[in-house]
């Protein structure tokens, strides 16, 4: 009896270690992945920008696990989680995975309304945030929310290059005095958020600035667009989302409003804004923060190691659209930050939430490297710092010829001696409402 007892302990301990060397080996594996947990739509009113995102978002962190075998070794481990764009799933998916594979580092949340609900969660968790061109443009004032990134643009930065390049069209801002600007908005705080740097150059420059909120942003909208019509607009802004954007194209075309006068602000800019205007959209312009199109050498990569291993993420047919080049490019800089947070800590292992925050907090990625990237002319370098977690800020303009985007302009600077001062009194503002003390960045 005492024999089979010791022979059970044994065989307990045997087990018990066995076990343990298998957790120890599982943990050692996971070590090697760096998680990145992925919000996504694919599914809801939004899926067909969505879609496209999450597909070119999946794909470059595919390419960088089959091409480089990772980050020094460290693959990436890709999770996704759908939001249907909604708020409380987009939180419920962030704290479903933030603690998932030893830990997300950033998160990306592809949604203007799930950031709102996201800061103060990622804040206390130490989690990296980048909303690339959505979210608070403010955040771009880096020592209130300092965990948030506005990499590459900001809604107020890009419209200041909107308005640059209508100055331009009409031969110098002076020109612009006596015109009239309509700008047609989702009635929603993103529709709104272009006011204050677009009443600012009213002012300044003696135009009429006409706001045309349009609530619902359905498919009925031949009463606003009959005031715009009225009006006989020199240009007009549209910050539009989801359906909104080509019923506006289509409805404004009908009545004879040049579209061509027509910008788009950066959500308006997507290939669901205009291919279900058809023949409508022809000439229709808007601003991006990205290069358009698929003739860039990262194309060439991933046709080699992601879509001939039939290891794309979607069906294909979004390679080259306005989403899915936003979705590489995003997946870009997060990648290029990890590599950074290596460089500063300890190449060949997973970055902690600390390191992957004190990288973007400085991430450099200048001209040259987007080069490197296989991403010239697509991705706009970026250059964070403790003060400002926009950088450059740089956008474009684009004109669709009926089949595909065409650049229109090179990227361009935006005002920051404009919308910088902006961003520090809004980000200030909200410091003292949310009792956050903001960072000395001495």
């Amino acid at each position: 009896m005492k024999t089979t007892m010791l022979r059970k302990a044994a065989l307990m301990g045997l087990s018990a270690c066995i076990g343990l060397t298998g957790a120890i080996s599982a943990q050692a594996q996971e070590a090697k992945e760096q998680y990145l947990p992925s919000l996504v739509y694919r599914t809801g009113p939004f899926a067909p920008s969505g879609i496209g995102f999450a597909d070119g978002f999946a794909d470059y962190v595919t390419l960088i696990n089959e091409r480089d075998g990772g980050i020094n070794g460290v693959k990436i481990r890709l999770e996704e989680c759908e939001t249907g764009y909604a708020n409380d799933r987009g939180v419920e998916c962030y704290e479903r995975l933030k603690d998932r594979h030893g830990g997300a580092t950033v998160v990306a949340p592809l949604s203007t309304g799930i950031t709102y609900a996201l800061i103060p969660r990622t804040r206390a968790d130490g989690i990296t945030m980048s909303t690339m061109g959505y979210g608070r443009a403010d955040a771009a004032y880096g020592p209130v929310l300092d965990n948030v990134f506005m990499v590459p643009t900001t809604y107020w930065s890009s419209t200041t290059v909107v308005m640059d390049y209508i100055a331009e069209q009409e031969g110098g801002w002076e020109n612009l005095k006596g015109k009239d600007i309509v700008h047609a908005y989702h009635d929603s705080a993103y529709g709104k958020e272009p006011l204050g740097v677009l009443r600012h150059y009213a002012e300044k420059y003696g135009f009429t600035l006409h706001e045309m909120p349009i609530s619902p942003p359905g498919v009925e909208q031949r009463t606003v667009w009959t005031q715009v019509r009225r009006i006989k607009p020199d240009w007009i802004s549209l910050f539009g989302w989801g359906v909104m954007n080509p019923t506006a194209i289509r409805t404004a075309s009908s009545m004879g409003i040049d579209v061509s006068r027509m910008i788009g602000g950066i959500y308006a800019a997507q290939d669901d804004a205009v291919k279900p205007a058809g023949d409508d959209a022809k000439g229709y312009k808007a601003v991006t923060f990205h290069g358009p199109g698929a003739d860039y050498p990262i194309y060439q990569d991933l046709k080699k190691h992601v879509y001939d291993k039939d290891l794309a993420a979607g069906s294909g047919d979004a390679k080259g659209t306005i989403a899915y080049n936003r979705g590489l490019i995003n997946a870009g800089y997060i990648v290029e930050a990890w590599r950074q947070a290596q460089e500063m800590s300890e190449k060949g292992r997973p970055s902690t939430r600390e390191e992957t925050l004190k990288a973007w907090q400085s991430l450099d990625i200048p001209e040259a490297r987007t080069k490197e990237l296989g991403m010239g002319g697509l991705m706009p370098p970026v250059h964070i710092t403790c003060l400002d977690h926009e950088g450059p800020g740089m956008a474009l303009i684009q004109q669709w010829n009926g089949e595909a985007w065409e650049r229109v302009t090179e990227f361009r600077k935006p005002n920051k001696d404009l919308v910088f001062p902006m961003y520090k009194a809004s980000a200030e503002a909200y410091a003292k409402q949310e009792g956050i003390t903001p960072k000395s960045c001495d």
